[in-house]
């Protein structure tokens, strides 16, 4: 009978302890890894969205840049923190990549999902003297012509290739007879698109935006099922072809895995607020990038999804380890 009474009362303390870490979070400062170098996109939305959940938290989150690897050393970093909510970060497309091209054993199973935030799907866009006028046209040509024109705007296997790359699969043109030439990200893709060097550059609309105002490239279209609300001049290809798409390079907030519930939900409900924000929302909407948000189950549903078409265009690339 003692050692029941015993028992008992330690399962109380340790109950106890346990609402009492969750009640008191956060009592700390917290870190927000981003995977990504400070000015990019990537780096922008986090500390926007950083800027808010200390609003929301009452503590300081603070941004740490992780860089190196395409990714992987943020992401690592993310997986080994210890899951009590002080570490957070913002993991991107690639976490459904990496695994499958061999350079992390690592997944979107080693998170714990909190929210997805962000959606930017692939733009497809050509010089402004081409003579594709439109998606049609330049489709047409490269089921016919095998092998005569090149792709730029990002490193093998990136999310903006592979969203190309499963496209191009999905209209029944074999994307290895796109010649990609790699890039260091959208910029310098765009730059050789404009003085002739390649014939066609995948990246965010937001990204091709200021030359496309100059007029020196053209976007024939998005690579989504829908118009984008920020750009309803660019055709969805959806709507050309009749076929859904949905494909892009997005970003969302993770945790740890193994991140207790409660605190998990108070991030959630943290992150649903920041979200809907008039300064996330006009934050978002003034930069183009696309504000989506799906909470724990769909966020990590999406993620499955993303993951396995991954791996299958991954595979047809040849790209799999």
């Amino acid at each position: 009978m003692r050692t029941l009474t015993q028992l008992l009362c330690t399962s109380l303390l340790v109950a106890t302890s346990t609402v009492a870490v969750g009640a008191d979070y956060p009592s700390k400062p917290i870190t927000l890894i981003v995977p990504w170098s400070a000015g990019g996109g990537t780096d922008a939305v986090g500390r926007q969205f950083a800027a808010g959940l200390q609003e929301e938290l009452g503590q300081p989150v603070n941004v740490v840049n992780r860089t190196g690897g395409a990714g992987v050393v943020g992401h690592v970093a993310m997986t080994r923190a210890r899951p009590d909510g002080y570490t957070l970060g913002l993991g991107t497309a690639e976490i459904a990549t990496y695994r499958h091209i061999g350079t992390a054993d690592l997944s979107y199973e080693d998170f714990t999902p909190i929210a997805l935030l962000n959606l930017d799907y692939a733009a497809f866009t050509v010089s402004a003297d081409s003579p594709w006028k439109n998606l049609d046209d330049a489709l047409a040509d490269l089921a016919e012509s095998p092998n005569e024109y090149t792709v730029s705007g990002s490193a093998p296997g990136a999310a903006y290739h592979l969203s190309f790359a499963g496209f191009l699969d999905q209209q029944g043109i074999d994307p290895n007879t796109v010649n990609l030439v790699p890039s260091e990200g959208a910029a310098p893709g765009l730059q050789e698109l404009a003085a002739g060097g390649v014939d066609i550059v995948f990246s965010s609309l937001p990204e091709i935006d200021s030359m496309r105002e100059a007029g020196r490239v053209r976007t024939l279209a998005v690579l989504s099922t829908d118009r984008v609300d920020a750009f309803p001049d660019t055709p969805a290809a959806g709507e050309v072809t009749g076929d859904e798409w949905t494909h892009g390079s997005w970003r969302g907030l993770v945790a740890p895995e193994g991140l207790p519930e409660d605190i998990s939900e108070r991030l959630l409900t943290a992150a649903d607020n920041v979200w809907n924000s008039d300064d996330f929302q006009s934050f978002m909407e003034g930069r183009g990038f696309g504000a989506v948000w799906e909470g724990p189950e769909g966020f990590e549903d999406f993620m499955a999804e993303q993951d396995a078409n991954n791996a299958s265009i991954i595979d047809k690339l040849g790209l799999a380890q």
